[in-house]
């Protein structure tokens, strides 16, 4: 891969990668983001946040909350594939944002980005709830990253309080341990407001996608509106959209 871009701060190392026709940047050697204007859709985990969105018919999403930005893949995927009215990004690292607005082309009048501390601007947020919210906060550490947040019902009920009424919320999860004990499985007064479970993966990353959705739905369906997608058919021989999805509720 060749080296496209390169910044060094006091505590960081960012590179932009070239990989084909795709970009890649990374945070101290940890991949964050890949993206590629040709064909966005990755195989990677990015692909994996996106998809939740065709639980719902076209149109229902209109409003996308992305804690943690990154390069900004998953917001261009959602802007491509399923269109919001707006999606506002939170982004703590402002090298990333600067990084997603000029090499990633990360803009346009339905996208709003914010630098902040997500966990801090959610709970002092008072706007229109959110009908997804994406929860994709990692830092590094050794070269490893780390989740920002528990997967507690603390969190969970900040989410919950941002999130409308037959909303979605999914995180990124490291391990399917940390899925299976998280609060939107395991804490009563956080599980039951959700009415159907989902793990997503994909056999390019060991991360596991948990999908908390406040309204009842199947597989069968998020496939048959995958289906009916130009760009996403993964019956299609041409289809990069690889994933697997297990119910968990």
């Amino acid at each position: 891969m060749a080296l496209i871009w390169k910044k060094q701060t006091k505590n960081a190392v960012y590179e932009l990668r070239s990989a084909g026709s795709s970009l890649r940047l990374y945070t101290n050697n940890v991949f964050h983001t890949q993206y590629s204007p040709k064909n966005s859709l990755t195989g990677h985990v990015w692909d994996l946040l996106m998809l939740p969105a065709f639980f719902y018919q076209p149109g229902e999403i209109k409003r996308v909350l992305v804690l943690g930005v990154g390069g900004g893949a998953v917001l261009q995927l959602l802007k491509e594939f399923s269109g919001p009215d707006k999606i506002t990004g939170i982004e703590l690292n402002p090298v990333h944002l600067y990084v997603a607005r000029k090499f990633f082309n990360l803009k346009g009048k339905d996208i709003q980005l914010y630098q902040a501390d997500a966990v801090s601007w959610l709970k002092s947020y008072k706007g229109e709830k959110f009908d997804m919210i994406i929860d994709d906060l990692f830092y590094e550490e050794d070269g490893e990253p780390l989740p920002v947040t528990k997967a507690n019902g603390i969190w969970f009920t900040d989410m919950l309080k941002h999130l409308s009424r037959e909303g979605v919320i999914v995180r990124n999860f490291l391990s399917k341990d940390e899925l299976m004990q998280s609060a939107g499985l395991r804490h009563k007064s956080v599980s039951h407001r959700f009415k159907s479970v989902f793990q997503l993966g994909s056999c390019l990353d060991e991360n596991f996608v948990g999908v908390f959705l406040r309204r009842k739905v199947t597989a069968r369906l998020l496939r048959k509106r995958l289906m009916e997608t130009p760009g996403l058919n993964p019956a299609l021989k041409t289809s990069r959209l690889r994933y697997r999805i297990r119910c968990l509720k």
